[in-house]
């Protein structure tokens, strides 16, 4: 069990942002990379799977005189279609689970997998019910350009839900109330933020490549190609949490500078604080 300081409140520029993210992922990452990676096992496992199936059917239907039938098919996409379900179905533990434990530890107060776990499950539909209108929106709107407003200004809705205990229709009022006034400072700052996750994601994946070239000396290629696809996926759970952590730290910042939060800290702190002796 660890006992974290609370997050010292304080307008936060960009470089404060990333600062802290870091330092609050490194404090904590055998516990959030751990929530990350545990729910994206049956991912990369699917995903390794649903790739080698796939590319295996391809081959077969190259080299074969009579083409299979659809049940074939049907067969050879089956695991791909059962990540797609299990992503989603995962999903909102994951993302809860790491966004839970980021907000504990930024209000000071002692975190645990499980106690993280506990928390992601008790929001699991309201987090899901929150992605999902995102995949909604995102068919649905023809216009990126909105899709990616509103998105900006949802953006604090998972830290709302977990620190002031509301319901998910009451957190994206929350989020869009603290995002207004501020919404280009807080486009920004997650831009440069997904921007990072790809650098380092595509650096990472460069070296599970060179891997899989090299793999391909021992093994099939098809089998060589789903340890790569697998490896990618637990890769980018590892980095998935830094995205969290920024987004929880962005909806601290939102709050010092619009309702003086650091202001509230201090105060208590003075309170609490037993008097200097004589």
């Amino acid at each position: 069990m660890s006992a974290p300081v609370p997050l010292r409140l304080r307008p936060l520029e960009i470089g404060d942002v990333l600062d802290e993210t870091f330092r609050m992922y490194r404090r904590h990452f055998l516990l959030l990379a751990g929530i990350s990676v545990i729910f994206s096992i049956p991912l990369a496992a699917l995903s390794g799977y649903g790739y080698f199936a796939l590319f295996d059917y391809i081959s077969t239907q190259a080299t074969s005189s009579n083409p299979g039938d659809f049940s074939t098919f049907v067969t050879a996409m089956a695991p791909l279609a059962a990540g797609v379900l299990v992503n989603l179905a995962v999903l909102p533990l994951l993302y809860g689970g790491v966004t839970y434990a980021v907000c504990q530890s930024a209000m000071g107060n002692p975190v645990t997998l499980w106690g993280a776990l506990r928390g992601a499950f008790r929001r699991y539909f309201q987090v899901l019910g929150y992605y999902l209108l995102f995949v909604l929106m995102a068919v649905l709107f023809c216009l990126f350009p909105l899709w990616i407003w509103i998105s900006v200004n949802w953006i604090a809705v998972l830290p709302a839900m977990f620190v002031e205990n509301t319901g998910l229709f009451t957190a994206m009022g929350r989020s869009w109330r603290l995002v207004e006034g501020k919404w280009w400072r807080t486009f920004f700052i997650l831009l440069l933020v997904l921007v990072l996750n790809y650098v380092v994601s595509l650096a990472l994946g460069a070296f599970l490549y060179l891997g899989q070239v090299l793999l391909t000396i021992l093994v099939s290629p098809y089998l060589a190609l789903a340890l790569y696809e697998g490896a990618v996926v637990l890769v980018s759970a590892l980095v998935n949490p830094v995205l969290l952590i920024a987004i929880v730290l962005i909806y601290f910042d939102l709050r010092v500078r619009k309702e003086a939060l650091d202001l509230f800290q201090l105060a208590h702190q003075v309170t609490v604080s037993p008097p200097a002796p004589a």
